[in-house]
């Protein structure tokens, strides 16, 4: 049997697993309805009931909820009935816009003096309230409903049990991490027609130059293109997965040209798939892209990932993944499929011809050049008590 031949063997197995997984994954969030809509029975409910010695009685929660997700109007009557439950004070319930994904609602929380306030819904959401709650002291909870829920998996957070994560939001122990930054200082069309006014060529929300924050992981490349081709139809049946089937398509992509510098290093250059700015590195499915990223280290974890050789190339580069993931790396010169990793407080970007750019799987846009930062202990989370 030829090469080709293994590799596409190889695949229809991970198409299969992908296939397998998605059932189990359905399955699962439609056990996490049926846990929400069931009716509640009398005080010793067990999914409603919150431990009796809860530290912080009589601290004031709020709640910043996107409304599209499906389980939010239960998940409400839920939270409500279990702060009365536990004599908790009336909480605020504030719901996220297109206009305001949740920055405002954050800000409006801690106005009437939030002690918390608990984000319910997907990356974006978290993201939303996160940039509210910086700097203020006043620490995030999370209810995570979204596809890759992924700083809750970084914090080993509850991942399908809304009210395990309302319990941790109440009595865990506050944590402080790092943020990350980015901001564009050229958009793509600024270069392909120097001729155009760059703000009538742009929406308006990217007129001005402003920071997005990123908890998790800022990328270019290839990794955004995948998030920003992904159809979000297909996304809200299999969750993640969708991803993966977006990723396909652009196996065959170009290498990018890039010029990097990292501190106050002189600028480099290299050609490569994807390149990844980190404050931590789990991502769905078991994959851990920056394994030796930590929340809380005050750096950022930067990885260039590249392949040659085409299906081969991608082949070898997953192989590198799931190495690394369990705590090994191949080290062989000349592999076709790499992962280079390397660390710095602050990145500088120069991309030719512009890339897709996406914080946390949501899109920022094409651009030419940009830069981030790490914020240190700049937020307090709520995670589980060790």
């Amino acid at each position: 049997m030829t090469w080709e031949a293994w590799v596409a063997v190889c695949a229809a197995v991970v198409a299969c697993a992908a296939l397998l997984l998605a059932a189990i994954l359905w399955l699962r969030q439609r056990e996490l309805r049926r846990r929400i809509e069931s009716p509640r029975s009398g005080r010793g409910s067990r999914e409603l009931r919150l431990a009796r010695d809860v530290e912080a009685t009589g601290q004031l929660v709020a709640f910043v909820a996107n409304p599209s997700k499906q389980d939010v109007p239960a998940l409400r009557t839920a939270v409500h009935t279990a702060c009365a439950e536990q004599g908790l004070p009336e909480p605020l319930w504030f719901e996220t816009t297109i206009a305001d994904p949740g920055v405002g609602q954050t800000r409006d929380a801690v106005a009437q003096g939030a002690d918390v306030v608990v984000a319910i819904g997907g990356d974006g959401t978290v993201r939303a309230v996160a940039e509210g709650l910086v700097g203020t002291g006043i620490p995030m909870g999370l209810i995570p409903l979204g596809t890759g829920n992924l700083l809750a998996r970084n914090l080993d957070l509850p991942l399908s049990d809304p009210m395990a994560s309302l319990r941790t939001a109440l009595e865990g122990r506050d944590r402080t991490i790092d943020v990350g930054w980015l901001r564009v200082h050229r958009w793509q069309s600024e270069l392909d027609d120097p001729v155009t006014d760059a703000a009538d060529a742009l929406p308006d929300e990217l007129e001005l130059p402003r920071d997005h924050i990123f908890l998790v992981i800022a990328g270019l490349g290839f990794d955004a293109a995948m998030v920003a081709d992904t159809d979000e139809q297909l996304k809200a049946r299999v969750g993640w997965i969708a991803y993966f089937v977006s990723g396909m398509r652009h196996l065959h992509g170009r290498r990018t040209r890039v010029h990097v510098r990292l501190d106050d290093q002189p600028m480099t250059s290299t050609r490569l798939r994807s390149l990844l700015i980190g404050n931590c590195g789990k991502l769905p499915g078991g994959i851990t892209l920056l394994p030796d990223a930590l929340l809380d280290d005050g750096w950022l974890d930067i990885a260039a990932i590249d392949t040659r050789g085409g299906i081969a190339g991608w082949a070898q580069l997953f192989g590198e993944v799931m190495l690394q993931g369990a705590g090994m790396r191949n080290d062989l010169p000349a592999k076709i499929g790499r992962i280079d990793h390397t660390r710095a407080q602050e990145v500088r970007v120069v991309v030719q011809g512009g890339e897709h750019v996406q914080v946390d799987g949501d899109i920022v846009g094409r651009v030419t050049e940009l830069s981030a930062r790490v914020d240190h202990a700049a937020l307090v989370v709520r995670v589980a008590v060790a």
